[in-house]
Protein backbone atom coordinates (compact mmCIF):
# COMPACT_ATOMS: atom_id res chain seq x y z
CA UNK A 1 0.00 0.00 0.00
CA UNK A 2 1.45 3.39 -0.89
CA UNK A 3 1.45 6.01 1.82
CA UNK A 4 -1.72 7.89 2.68
CA UNK A 5 -2.00 11.50 3.78
CA UNK A 6 -4.01 12.82 6.71
CA UNK A 7 -4.79 16.26 8.02
CA UNK A 8 -7.02 17.44 10.87
CA UNK A 9 -7.52 20.75 12.61
CA UNK A 10 -9.44 21.79 15.71
CA UNK A 11 -9.85 24.99 17.67
CA UNK A 12 -9.65 24.73 21.46
CA UNK A 13 -10.20 27.21 24.31
CA UNK A 14 -6.83 26.55 25.96
CA UNK A 15 -3.83 28.72 25.28
CA UNK A 16 -0.89 27.34 23.34
CA UNK A 17 1.25 26.80 26.48
CA UNK A 18 -1.38 24.49 27.99
CA UNK A 19 -1.86 22.75 24.63
CA UNK A 20 1.88 22.17 24.36
CA UNK A 21 2.08 20.75 27.89
CA UNK A 22 -0.82 18.36 27.26
CA UNK A 23 0.16 17.34 23.72
CA UNK A 24 3.75 16.52 24.67
CA UNK A 25 2.71 14.42 27.68
CA UNK A 26 3.29 11.03 26.05
CA UNK A 27 1.76 8.80 28.78
CA UNK A 28 -1.44 10.88 28.56
CA UNK A 29 -1.51 10.62 24.74
CA UNK A 30 -1.10 6.85 24.87
CA UNK A 31 -4.21 6.68 27.07
CA UNK A 32 -6.09 8.67 24.43
CA UNK A 33 -5.48 6.18 21.59
CA UNK A 34 -6.86 2.68 22.12
CA UNK A 35 -4.31 0.91 19.89
CA UNK A 36 -1.26 2.21 21.78
CA UNK A 37 0.16 0.77 24.97
CA UNK A 38 3.26 0.70 27.12
CA UNK A 39 4.89 4.02 26.20
CA UNK A 40 8.38 4.69 27.49
CA UNK A 41 10.31 7.92 27.34
CA UNK A 42 13.86 7.25 26.17
CA UNK A 43 14.81 10.93 25.90
CA UNK A 44 12.36 13.80 26.51
CA UNK A 45 11.10 15.36 23.27
CA UNK A 46 13.59 13.24 21.32
CA UNK A 47 12.82 9.53 21.45
CA UNK A 48 10.09 7.23 22.78
CA UNK A 49 9.00 3.61 22.52
CA UNK A 50 5.46 2.25 22.51
CA UNK A 51 3.54 -0.85 21.49
CA UNK A 52 0.85 -0.77 18.81
CA UNK A 53 -1.72 -3.53 19.33
CA UNK A 54 -4.83 -3.99 17.25
CA UNK A 55 -6.96 -6.42 15.34
CA UNK A 56 -7.36 -5.60 11.68
CA UNK A 57 -9.50 -8.08 9.81
CA UNK A 58 -8.10 -11.56 10.46
CA UNK A 59 -4.77 -10.17 11.70
CA UNK A 60 -3.79 -9.51 15.30
CA UNK A 61 -1.13 -6.85 15.00
CA UNK A 62 1.49 -6.15 17.68
CA UNK A 63 4.37 -3.90 16.72
CA UNK A 64 7.03 -2.28 18.86
CA UNK A 65 7.22 1.34 17.76
CA UNK A 66 10.37 3.42 17.71
CA UNK A 67 9.26 7.05 17.92
CA UNK A 68 11.65 9.84 16.97
CA UNK A 69 10.83 13.50 17.60
CA UNK A 70 12.38 16.27 15.51
CA UNK A 71 11.72 19.83 14.35
CA UNK A 72 10.82 20.87 17.89
CA UNK A 73 9.91 24.54 18.23
CA UNK A 74 8.95 24.73 21.89
CA UNK A 75 5.30 25.64 22.23
CA UNK A 76 4.71 25.81 18.46
CA UNK A 77 5.45 22.68 16.48
CA UNK A 78 6.82 19.17 16.68
CA UNK A 79 7.41 16.39 14.14
CA UNK A 80 6.98 12.76 15.14
CA UNK A 81 8.11 9.72 13.16
CA UNK A 82 7.00 6.30 14.39
CA UNK A 83 8.11 3.05 12.79
CA UNK A 84 7.43 -0.50 13.83
CA UNK A 85 7.25 -4.06 12.59
CA UNK A 86 5.18 -7.10 13.49
CA UNK A 87 7.25 -10.06 12.36
CA UNK A 88 4.46 -12.56 13.18
CA UNK A 89 2.22 -11.11 10.49
CA UNK A 90 5.08 -9.80 8.34
CA UNK A 91 3.89 -6.21 8.35
CA UNK A 92 5.42 -2.81 8.95
CA UNK A 93 3.85 0.51 9.85
CA UNK A 94 5.26 3.99 9.57
CA UNK A 95 3.80 7.35 10.54
CA UNK A 96 5.26 10.79 9.93
CA UNK A 97 3.22 13.57 11.55
CA UNK A 98 3.60 17.27 12.19
CA UNK A 99 1.71 18.96 15.03
CA UNK A 100 1.39 22.76 14.83
CA UNK A 101 -0.12 25.08 17.44
CA UNK A 102 -1.43 28.44 16.30
CA UNK A 103 -2.26 30.80 19.20
CA UNK A 104 -4.98 33.42 18.87
CA UNK A 105 -5.37 36.80 20.57
CA UNK A 106 -8.40 35.60 22.55
CA UNK A 107 -6.30 32.89 24.24
CA UNK A 108 -7.60 30.03 22.14
CA UNK A 109 -5.42 27.82 19.95
CA UNK A 110 -5.80 26.02 16.65
CA UNK A 111 -4.22 22.55 16.65
CA UNK A 112 -3.27 21.09 13.28
CA UNK A 113 -1.95 17.58 12.76
CA UNK A 114 -0.92 16.48 9.29
CA UNK A 115 1.28 13.82 7.81
CA UNK A 116 1.44 10.43 6.18
CA UNK A 117 1.15 6.82 7.23
CA UNK A 118 2.14 3.63 5.48
CA UNK A 119 1.25 0.01 6.17
CA UNK A 120 3.08 -2.65 4.19
CA UNK A 121 3.15 -6.42 4.28
CA UNK A 122 0.37 -8.94 4.88
CA UNK A 123 -1.88 -6.48 6.71
CA UNK A 124 -1.81 -4.19 3.65
CA UNK A 125 -3.55 -6.95 1.65
CA UNK A 126 -6.76 -6.00 3.47
CA UNK A 127 -6.91 -2.92 1.30
CA UNK A 128 -6.57 0.80 1.66
CA UNK A 129 -10.23 1.29 2.62
CA UNK A 130 -10.07 -0.84 5.76
CA UNK A 131 -6.75 0.67 6.82
CA UNK A 132 -8.03 4.21 6.16
CA UNK A 133 -11.12 3.50 8.29
CA UNK A 134 -8.89 2.37 11.17
CA UNK A 135 -6.61 5.42 10.77
CA UNK A 136 -9.64 7.73 10.84
CA UNK A 137 -10.87 6.04 14.02
CA UNK A 138 -7.49 6.66 15.67
CA UNK A 139 -7.58 10.33 14.62
CA UNK A 140 -11.18 10.64 15.90
CA UNK A 141 -10.12 9.24 19.29
CA UNK A 142 -7.15 11.58 19.52
CA UNK A 143 -9.09 14.73 18.63
CA UNK A 144 -12.09 13.83 20.82
CA UNK A 145 -9.77 13.47 23.82
CA UNK A 146 -7.86 16.65 22.89
CA UNK A 147 -11.13 18.58 22.67
CA UNK A 148 -12.35 17.17 25.99
CA UNK A 149 -9.07 18.00 27.72
CA UNK A 150 -8.44 21.43 26.16
CA UNK A 151 -12.02 22.67 25.67
CA UNK A 152 -13.92 23.09 22.42
CA UNK A 153 -13.66 26.65 21.12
Amino acid sequence: MPSSNFSREIAVKSDSARCWAVLTDVPRLVEWVSILDDAKEVSHLQRYEAVLMDRLGPFKLKADLDIVVSDVEEGKRIRVQANGEDRQVASRIGVNALLVLEPHEDGSTTITVEGTYEVIGRVATLGAGMIRTKANKVMDEFFAKATAELGAA
